[in-house]
């Protein structure tokens, strides 16, 4: 056993025997922390500031997808968090807003033969079983007040409805038509493409600057006192314009396509322990989603209004000012038996030590974020760190914390019945190989039916346990796997399950198979 496995082990013994001495809905077994059945592992693939991808042709963007989505696929990655709109323009092929700047050197600009990156990533993530969630920024408009935009951009047509801060331009959130056009974007994107998820981050109102107000008297002038709320209010309404703007996007999606989940990745402190009258904020002290962004990510989460939640809690175990243990528990005690998953940095906790031992803090990280039963994954930030294997994160994932595969938890708050078993589980043999079939009810457009497949394996005689991931061989839209040859003497059950689109798992179907 190697160094690393063993502090693993060992560090999760010891918080278990933490845990054992907190209420009971916080314990977990020592075989839940090590392999999980259903852990969401999400990567950031950003755009934003990438010069990568203006670079490419077409042929070489298609070739570093598909790269990319393999390798990821391989350390265990089941969730692709990519930014399709990162300034009110789009990677992919709208009418509502101009392609990106960030994707072919000039905004407005298509790239060669109108290819769409968002439709083929989704496509290549659902050939790989992994999800595709289409990551936009609601107000940011652009880096700066000299950036170039499109002859068809919404700030060419109605000026008036931004404000210009910190030197750069943004959508005006107190302006009711603002709302509303977020809201076509994301139903423009939901009706076109089969993304799992919309998903928003951090940025909201726009990080404060000192002795610089956020210019929005106008807007104030105009909706606030029509509102309800005077002058002394301001931060009340802005946390409300806020507010109606993700309740309309989850309003919109449930018109829509009421399968599509909505995530949000706030800043990683909800409110510092000293800005609360009742104490219950974070022992933290750092920016606040509640004071400074106007981003009420608990009210959220407390109302059903968000699908899941991924706190960017990117700060060093010990962090003096905000410690990842303390942020993690606080979090985890308020999430309202929401999806909590957590958002990783990947460079800062490999570059962070644990003392005494010296090593990085990747494994006590991972441990603690699977030693709450309120925490349901972990997304790491920025994919590219992964992908790079920056000291040894991805082979780390590979041999120990993603070993084995996962399912995405299930979504039971939007449906909770399991979709029908799988049919007629048989061998198959052609001419170049022999494989496991199946037929079940699946329709792509009916997301309480199947829309993919786990297969697991036991040896003659194996306890059937379609718990331990251990078992898990497959998880595939596909209806076949083809079956290796190990002599023809070795026995060997195989069970099919069936998966809809909120992640709820029917009963197996058994077949048993020589090899």
């Amino acid at each position: 056993m190697n160094k690393n496995k063993a502090l693993y082990l060992l560090t999760s013994a010891v918080i278990i025997l933490l845990i054992s001495s907190c209420k009971t809905q916080q314990r977990v077994t020592f075989s839940d922390i090590a392999h999980p059945k259903r852990e969401f592992r999400g990567a950031w693939l950003s755009t934003a500031w990438q010069t990568r991808y203006r670079t490419m042709t077409v042929s070489q963007m298609k070739n570093y997808f598909v790269n990319t989505l393999n390798e990821l696929q391989a350390e265990g990655i089941n969730a692709i968090i990519f930014q399709a709109r990162p300034y009110a323009d789009a990677f992919y092929k709208s009418e509502l807003e101009p392609w990106s700047a960030f994707l072919t050197g000039t905004q407005g600009v298509a790239p060669e033969g109108g290819f769409d990156p968002l439709k083929f990533l989704v496509e290549e993530c659902h050939k790989r079983n992994m999800e595709l969630h289409a990551w936009l920024n609601p107000y940011r408009v652009s880096a700066s007040e000299n950036d170039m935009f499109a002859r068809d951009h919404i700030y060419r047509k109605y000026p008036e409805r931004f404000v210009k801060y910190g030197g750069k331009v943004y959508f005006d959130p107190g302006i009711p038509e603002n709302r509303k056009f977020i809201c076509d974007v994301v139903k423009d994107i939901v009706m076109r493409y089969d993304v799992d998820a919309i998903h928003m981050d951090d940025y909201f109102y726009p990080y404060p600057i000192a002795g610089e107000g956020f210019p929005d008297d106008n807007s104030f002038a105009t909706y606030g006192p029509k509102q309800g709320f005077s002058r002394n209010q301001l931060p009340d309404w802005r946390r409300n314009n806020v507010n109606m703007l993700i309740q309309d996007i989850k309003y919109t999606l449930l018109k829509n396509k009421p399968w599509v989940r909505f995530g949000i990745s706030p800043f990683g402190i909800y409110r510092n322990k000293k800005s609360t009258p009742d104490g219950s904020g974070s022992n933290t002290n750092g920016l606040q989603n509640y004071d400074d962004l106007y981003a009420d990510v608990k009210l959220w989460v407390k109302n059903g209004w968000i699908d899941y939640n991924m706190p960017q809690i990117y700060w060093e175990i010990g962090h003096n000012l905000a410690d990842y243990k303390t942020l993690i528990e606080w979090w985890a005690h308020n999430n309202y038996d929401g999806h909590l998953y957590i958002g990783q940095d990947v460079k800062r906790t490999m570059d962070a030590s644990t003392q005494p031992s010296g090593d990085n803090q990747l494994n006590e990280k991972m441990v603690l974020s699977r030693s709450y039963t309120t925490v349901h994954g972990n997304c790491f930030w920025p994919a590219y760190e992964l992908l790079d294997n920056y000291k040894g994160v991805a082979s780390r994932l590979k041999s120990d914390y993603h070993k084995y595969p996962a399912l995405i938890p299930a979504y039971t708050h939007m449906h909770k019945k399991a979709p029908k078993k799988v049919n007629k589980v048989e061998e198959a043999y052609t001419a170049s190989a022999h494989t496991l079939q199946w037929t079940s009810n699946g329709d792509k457009y009916d997301p309480e039916t199947a829309q993919y497949y786990v297969v697991y394996r036991f040896a003659k005689g194996e306890k059937e346990n379609l718990d331990n991931p251990q078992h898990i061989i497959a998880i595939t839209r596909d209806k076949s796997i083809v079956l290796p040859y190990e002599g023809g003497r070795k026995e060997y059950k195989y069970v099919v399950t069936a998966v809809d689109a909120f992640h709820n798992e029917s009963k197996g179907k058994s077949k048993k198979v020589k090899l």
